[in-house]
């Protein structure tokens, strides 16, 4: 079994096979950490969103999601 980097417990081989140096619960809390995106903006460059209401606001159609 495969030893988690950043909490120390153990995973399966498996995941270490592809790639994965740590466990599926630090995984899930270092994805979503994670909170940006990039958008093409109509007749612009691509823009860094990190706050989902800014993103929602490029395109009012759906804005009411």
């Amino acid at each position: 079994m495969a030893m988690c980097v950043s909490c120390g417990h153990h995973y399966t081989d498996r995941r270490l096979d592809l790639g994965y140096r740590t466990c599926l619960d630090c995984g899930d809390a270092e994805a979503r950490a994670m909170t940006f995106c990039t958008a093409p903006l109509n007749k612009s460059n691509y823009v860094l969103i990190s706050n989902v209401e800014d993103l929602k606001g490029l395109n009012p159609k759906r804005s009411e999601m």
